[in-house]
């Protein structure tokens, strides 16, 4: 027996054990630090932009061809895409989690390659991005300036010269985005009645800047072959592209009689300005640039936030006086909180552990034995995370935390057995020895049921399998370490620690000893009628598992509990085509009031951005509310979900626009928002007009839905907008060009991108366009020239007739169909997955055949999730059993310990109703810890009841000896793991919803797996051996009588 070796020599048990914990040891710094593991699908982005073209345009001519290319590429799960109104093409391929994302991103780059052809010269002209993103922003940096001496555009492009390339350097970070996005531009603004009086058009400006603008390479003077005696080799510099405003005022455009010459300048203003000015940025109230800091997919973002800090530090040093940084908004400091929040939940799960022992116990001796296998066991475990490429996140650290309430069994069984027959005299070596014989057996099947649990769980695909998988390999691997203990130090511990009971004990333990006893023989009597009556005991089991799956069937579904991650958003849209200026005001009317409102620290406003689309409209603004520190915010009306709601009465006041806020994901990365996402969709091309008439239906319907809140889109199909009409026949009657109408449009009203010039080392594009009071109005358009082929100027009005149209600001594309996006909550007191058949339902209901629906982001998640739970409890259920019946060499027995199981689900059912909870993913992995934890206190049982039978004794009376016999231990192991996983249920603070999630159903589900381990096993091992036929004899009355036939005569009556 392997343990007789060590009890006999425990130094070289200690020196195992010291191995384990040191390798752990080293492993604590060097091991990532994570809120979840690489759980998020792995995206790459395709971006472009058209400009000038409307929504419509761009979905037409770049995101079809684009899309038919990619859509089916390796392993893609979704991909979406939005085409807006200013130009811009935004396309998000989404793969199944576990994809080489290098792989992912050639494989999409090579299909973008074959649509290039067939997208417009212009789009090709600006380049089309393809690169690894994910849609998690991981921080955000504002640059200000106190005392307002610099600008937005100053500010944006400082950002841009001096922090974007530096920032875009750093290990992790996937993109870095500047808003607003006004990049230094070279910016020409037409006076359209100063062209047209010198008989000039947007042509001629165009041409005159391509001539004198330009990039000259003018070679060398004596550069070889040169003929012999060449003795210097000279550069030729000459101006080429232009520098600075003065340079480009002094253009010529054209030179007339007499030496007159016109110059951009008697034309046009020129100033150095930005790109854009579709965008504003500000903090808290203060104008700002913001840096939007993306993650790259499988990057750690601790790591990355880190270095940012670092170098932002650095940099500063070199800021001009009055500018300033802050980074208000970071999502790792809630991951860091939660850490920490769990690293203490495991000393205090330790701690109540320890406790329990020593009470239990009642001898710090027989109490050291069971704790040392606490850090031995989950130090151990470090080690091997270290080596399978795991990280300390919310699921290992789970899993380090639940194992507490495990690792300490095995050791308690040796302790308990070991006292045993110390109390009836042996020797402490002798009484270890013995004990091991008797216990080795069931610390074996215990640990290879618990693998059977959580080895095959690993196995399982997508997100759910990435969770599940952190967490059961970390308790499988504690389990291993634990048995390892429990084979070798525990029992040498056990030889050298361990002496006979004292006999004298203090008030408290003698009142314990007085009350364990009295509910031992309570236990005793309770077993006794129940093995007898076991017809009655099935019947009641039967029950209370009907119970059991009738409850469970009615839980609320969720994917993951919304947490209170310490900030939230909000989405501002106000009417359809409002301006700019609007939205800006608007923003202006939540910074009074969220300086007003209570919990709140600081917020970054983005106006002209949607979050929810990723795209610029002049009616949208963004903005990022981050919440006071989790410490400050104890009281219940600072919680988040009280901001949340007094946010949103306020914001329900705001007249001039549709302002709601929300939660943040629960996964990073994972959607934009918490609550659900559905995309409707146009499958069959009946048009956005009739797409947005089944939005708003079904956004109506679902309102009036006492289980759905806070039902929103942003799709528009019907923004007003112009429409210009060019009479072609006339234009060719004319001889006017269709390509000059087109081209003095596109520079008039939408900015035409000439080329490029250079400064502060970096080459800017130089636009055109008209000034700003030639396009305020409609009738502008009407105004501009052109020129026909015979010279004479054309005003563009007798050739285009303008009208007023509807049309769409931004189109999505889901899977290649046009698609409007439908975001949402559960409202209060209905769960995630509630609100998802509610849709479902709704959708089935109200849609037309020609259209359909898909989840996206987090909801896609949640609904592969359903199956795949159920198929996970049943395959480790039959996986414990098949270990049982090759263990046992029986068919039989195991049914004793696994028909238990189900009941302990009861517990969890009863907990979650108790609290409000839903049944998510947390409960799920709960329950897979459950059926190990159920199945190890049966096994304990119906292990000694075996051990009796083959003693000779009766099945009844095995039964009711192991039930007695194993009372003690079973009910010291559960409630230390009870007590291990209290912490958990009470959880508070960063990450607190996620910690009382689990700790909840696997405190329920424990304390019912006890009872019922307790009541329902020996009855199970009485009813099964019976079956079984495993009867050395028939009932007593019967034994009794057939030995008074068979006995031999006794003296009398012989006589």
């Amino acid at each position: 027996m392997i343990s007789k070796f060590f009890i006999e020599h425990p130094i070289f048990a200690s020196v195992i054990s010291i191995i384990i914990v040191l390798a752990g040891a080293v492993s604590v710094g060097v091991l990532p630090i994570a809120q979840y593991p690489e759980i998020t699908p792995p995206t790459v982005a395709v971006s472009t932009t058209y400009p000038g073209a409307n929504a419509r345009v761009v979905a037409e001519t770049v995101a079809a061809p684009i899309e038919q290319e990619v859509n089916g590429v390796e392993k893609m799960i979704y991909m979406s895409s939005t085409s807006a109104s200013d130009g811009a093409y935004n396309l998000t391929v989404s793969f199944d989690v576990g994809t080489d994302l290098d792989m992912a991103q050639v494989l999409v780059q090579n299909r973008v390659k074959l649509a290039e052809a067939k997208l417009p010269e212009e789009v090709k002209r600006q380049g089309i991005n393809t690169k690894k993103k994910s849609t998690n922003i991981v921080l955000i940096i504002s640059l200000f300036s106190p005392d307002n001496r610099f600008d937005e555009l100053y500010l944006s492009n400082y950002a841009t010269l001096r922090l974007r390339d530096v920032l875009s350097r750093i290990d992790g970070v996937g993109d870095v985005t500047v808003f607003p996005q006004s990049d230094y531009s070279m910016r020409i603004w037409l006076d359209p009645p100063k062209l047209k009086s010198r008989n000039l058009t947007t042509e001629d400006v165009l041409a005159a800047i391509r001539e004198q603008n330009v990039q000259v390479a003018a070679g060398q003077i004596g550069q070889p072959p040169a003929p012999p005696g060449q003795s210097f080799q000279y550069t030729v510099n000459v101006l080429g592209r232009l520098t600075d405003i003065e340079q480009f005022e002094n253009i010529i455009i054209k030179t007339a009689e007499g030496g007159r010459i016109t110059r951009l300048k008697d034309i046009a203003r020129i100033d150095l300005g930005g790109k854009s000015y579709d965008l504003t940025s500000g903090l808290t109230g203060q104008p700002s640039a913001s840096v939007l800091i993306y993650q790259l997919p499988g990057a750690n973002a601790l790591n990355v936030a880190r270095q940012i800090y670092t170098t932002m530090e650095e940099l500063q040093t070199y800021f001009p006086e009055g500018l300033q940084y802050k980074i208000p908004y970071d999502t790792t400091i809630f991951v860091e909180q939660s850490i920490e929040e769990v690293f203490v939940t495991l000393f205090q799960a330790a701690g109540l552990v320890f406790l329990v022992l020593f009470i239990f116990l009642q001898d710090w001796r027989a109490t050291v034995v069971p704790a040392v296998t606490i850090p031995v066991s989950l130090i151990g475990t470090l080690a091997v995370m270290l080596a399978m490429g795991f990280s300390l996140n919310m699921l290992t650290l789970f899993g380090l935390v639940l194992a507490i309430g495990i690792v300490v069994d095995d050791a308690i069984v040796v302790v308990e057995a070991t006292a045993t027959y110390i109390e009836q005299g042996l020797k402490a070596k002798e009484a270890a020895i013995k004990a091991m014989n008797e216990v080795s057996g069931p610390v074996v099947a215990t640990t290879l049921v618990l693998l059977a649990v959580f080895v095959p769980s690993a196995f399982l695909p997508g997100i759910t399998g990435q969770m599940y998988r952190q967490f059961a390999l970390t308790i499988a691997i504690s389990t291993i370490f634990s048995s390892i203990n429990a084979l070798t130090l525990s029992p040498a511990l056990a030889a050298l620690l361990l002496r006979p009971p004292k006999k004298r004990k203090n008030m408290f333990f003698l009142g314990f000893d007085a009350v364990f006893r009295k509910t031992e023989n309570v236990y005793a009597g309770m077993v006794k009628t129940f093995v007898r009556r076991t017809a009655i005991m099935l019947l009641l089991f039967l029950g209370l598992l009907g119970l059991t799956g009738w409850q469970f069937t009615r839980l609320p579904t969720g994917f993951l509990p919304i947490e209170d991650q310490g900030y939230v958003m909000a989405s501002i849209q106000l009417p359809d085509a409002a301006s700019l200026e609007r939205s800006q005001a608007v923003l202006e009317r939540i910074d009074g009031i969220l300086k007003k409102t209570p919990g709140i620290q600081e917020w970054v406003s983005l106006g002209g951005y949607s979050l929810i689309d990723s795209t610029n409209a002049s009616n949208m603004a963004t903005v990022f509310i981050i919440m006071k520190p989790w410490e400050e915010r104890t009281d219940p009306d600072l919680s988040m979900a009280a901001i949340l709601a007094n946010l949103q009465r306020q914001f329900f006041r705001i007249q001039e626009a549709i302002a709601f806020v929300f939660p943040p994901p629960a996964i990073p990365g994972l959607g934009v928002a918490g609550g659900f996402q559905m995309q409707l969709e146009d499958r069959g091309a009946v048009g956005l007009r009739e797409l947005q008439q089944m939005v708003q239906e079904l956004i109506q319907a679902g309102n009036a839905q006492s289980g759905l809140t806070n039902l929103n889109s942003t799709f528009r199909a019907d923004v007003p907008q112009l429409f210009a009409e060019v009479d072609r026949t006339k234009a060719k009657t004319m001889q006017v060009p269709l390509s000059s109408v087109f081209n003095t449009l596109q520079t008039y009203l939408g900015s035409y991108y000439v080329n490029d010039f250079n400064k502060f080392g970096r080459t800017w594009q130089v636009k055109v366009q008209a000034d700003h009071q030639f396009r305020m109005e409609p009738d502008d358009i009407r105004r501009l020239d052109m020129r026909d082929a015979r010279g004479n100027m054309v005003p563009i009005g007798t050739l285009v007739s303008v009208d007023q149209i509807l049309g769409p600001q931004t189109i999505l594309r889901y899977n290649l169909y046009p698609s409007a996006s439908i975001t949402g909550e559960a409202a209060p007191g209905f769960s995630s997955g509630q609100a998802l058949n509610l849709m479902e339902q709704l959708a089935d209901r109200t849609l037309p055949s020609s259209m359909g629906y898909e989840w996206t982001g987090m909801s896609f998640q949640e609904k592969k999730v359903g199956s795949e739970a159920i198929m996970v409890f049943a395959l480790a259920i039959v996986l414990v059993f098949l270990v049982l019946a090759a263990q046992y060499e029986s068919w039989s027995n195991p049914v004793a310990v696994i028909l238990v199981v189900p009941l302990a689900v009861l517990g969890t059912v009863v907990a979650l109703v108790m609290r409000g909870f839903d049944n998510n993913v947390y409960t799920q992995i709960g329950i897979v810890l459950l059926i190990g934890l159920a199945s190890k206190n049966a096994i304990l049982i119906v292990e000694f009841a075996m051990a009796e039978r083959k003693k000779g004794k009766g099945i009844r009376e095995a039964a009711l000896d192991a039930a007695r016999l194993r009372f003690r231990p079973i009910l010291m192991t559960a409630i230390s793991s009870i007590a291990g996983f209290m912490p958990l249920v009470v959880a508070a603070g960063a990450g607190a919803a996620s910690r009382q999630a689990i700790g909840t159903g696997v405190v329920g589900g424990m304390v019912a797996a006890t009872v019922m381990s307790l009541i329902f096993t020996p009855v199970f091992f009485v009813v099964m051996q019976r079956l079984s036929g495993f009867r050395k004899t028939k009932p007593e009355k019967e034994q009794t009588a057939q030995k008074k036939i068979e006995a031999p005569p006794s003296p009398k009556e012989a006589g």
